[in-house]
């Protein structure tokens, strides 16, 4: 990786691609620290400290994605998950709506238009949660146990309201244009890249807090050993994420006129982890619903609001449990949607392709079923047992369990980003550096 770099700093074109990006994350990262006009700053960071010594984890995936701007309240708070949750909805309406199959289909035309769609749906999505964010720190509710939560918002005016939902709604926008400004004039996947920033920028602070947590030679062993293990977590996911079933497919030989064309022989790629991370992130936001209920519902006695708040948190048994089982019924359900086998075996029929010893048509979208079952079986328990990582591993260890940063979510996220642009830049050093075989 380093050596990928070094050769793409010394190359003029790629060069100026990756100061490029460097110079929109910089600007990404400052916004993340500038706050939202009409929030009280020192009133907001005694509430954050407060809050991390107690765990708060209420809105900790959020914040995990806006690289910790959600809690500080600032112009990027959203961050890009408006965007992701934009992007997920679209996908899984394609499927449902006629009218999406079809664009999708049409190419980069049509890919261009559900770009559009996904752009007003993301602003959208920014005016509602922006709403839902500001309402939750006018009332208090945003950090439940701190002393002057309710004056994180000194002026509850009407307008002071407006101000900032509409300045967090911007900020949203902002970043999405950042984002594709680094897909067209930078390196790797735009979004991909900011959300990687926005994770890591946790990491030191988290790996920090653990040591300063520990109580074991002044909490050096256990920053060693969440060092350890996240080096194994980083090796056994980089692993699992290349792995792949090629089922291979035959192209017969078809005559045009004098030329002969196909007879190649290629592959199709299926992947052990076909979900990525998405999985992990639906159950997350499926389990915060119930915990959110009970946080705006505010101190209610009931039996049901007790039982949550008894059960229904990190670490319980219960909700550790139904988080697993959460995450593997989310990893069949999005690779049931995502790969279509009945498609993928009429294109191969159409243009001449056959498996090996499997007739065309349906036995082939069979077939493919029946691979796609059994390979997605261990990567749903793979993505499982990665997400309870936080919870399982370093529970000897008390309190630095709560700061534990290589989660399932994160450290996916951060090692799938980093393949797909190291990938990018040796494809785009293999180009402008190709040696033929007469020099």
């Amino acid at each position: 990786m380093l050596t990928a770099f070094a050769r793409a700093f010394k190359t003029p074109d790629l060069r100026k691609k990756l100061l490029f990006t460097f110079g929109i994350i910089v600007l990404y990262r400052l916004g993340a620290h500038i706050p939202v006009p009409g929030v009280n700053y020192e009133n907001v960071q005694q509430c954050v400290k407060q809050a991390q010594q107690g765990n708060n984890n209420l809105l900790g995936l959020m914040d995990m994605f806006s690289g910790g701007a959600l809690l500080q309240i600032t112009i990027f708070a959203l961050g890009i998950m408006p965007y992701i949750t934009a992007s997920i909805i679209l996908q899984l309406l394609t499927v449902v709506i006629p009218r999406l199959e079809a664009l999708k289909k049409e190419g980069q035309s049509g890919q261009a238009k559900i770009t559009q769609y996904t752009r007003y749906l993301t602003v959208a999505l920014a005016i509602l949660q922006g709403t839902g964010l500001v309402a939750t720190a006018k009332s208090g509710a945003l950090f439940s146990g701190c002393s002057v939560a309710s004056q994180i918002v000194p002026d509850q005016s009407i307008f002071t309201i407006i101000v900032m939902v509409i300045t967090m709604t911007a900020g949203t926008a902002l970043v999405m244009w950042l984002g594709e400004l680094v897909t067209d004039r930078g390196v790797g996947n735009g979004m991909s890249i900011l959300m990687f920033i926005s994770i890591a920028a946790g990491f030191p602070g988290s790996l920090w807090a653990i040591k300063e947590s520990g109580k074991l030679a002044k909490g050096w062993i256990e920053f060693g050993t969440v060092i350890l293990i996240g080096f194994v977590m980083v090796a056994l996911v980089v692993f699992v994420e290349q792995a792949q079933r090629r089922i291979p497919v035959q192209y017969a030989k078809r005559m045009i006129g004098r030329r002969s064309y196909g007879g190649t022989s290629t592959y199709i790629p299926l992947k052990v982890n076909q979900a990525g991370v998405i999985p992990v992130i639906f159950a997350s936001s499926l389990l915060y619903i119930p915990i959110l209920i009970v946080q705006f519902a505010g101190a209610s006695t009931s039996g049901w609001s007790a039982w949550i708040q008894q059960h229904l948190v990190d670490g319980k048994p219960i909700h550790t449990v139904i988080y697993f089982f959460l995450i593997v019924f989310f990893a069949f359900f999005y690779v049931a949607i995502s790969f279509n086998p009945e498609e993928v075996a009429d294109n191969m029929k159409k243009y001449g392709g056959f498996i090996p010893g499997i007739r065309a048509g349906r036995p082939t979208a069979e077939y493919l079923s029946y691979v796609l079952n059994r390979i997605t079986w261990p990567g749903s328990l793979y993505l499982g047992l990665i997400a309870l990582v936080p919870t399982m591993a370093l529970a000897g260890f008390g309190g630095a369990n709560a700061n534990f940063p290589f989660g399932g979510t994160s450290i996916l996220i951060i090692v799938g980003v980093g393949l797909e642009t190291v990938k990018q830049i040796e494809s785009q050093l293999q180009q402008r550096n190709y040696e033929g075989f007469l020099r």
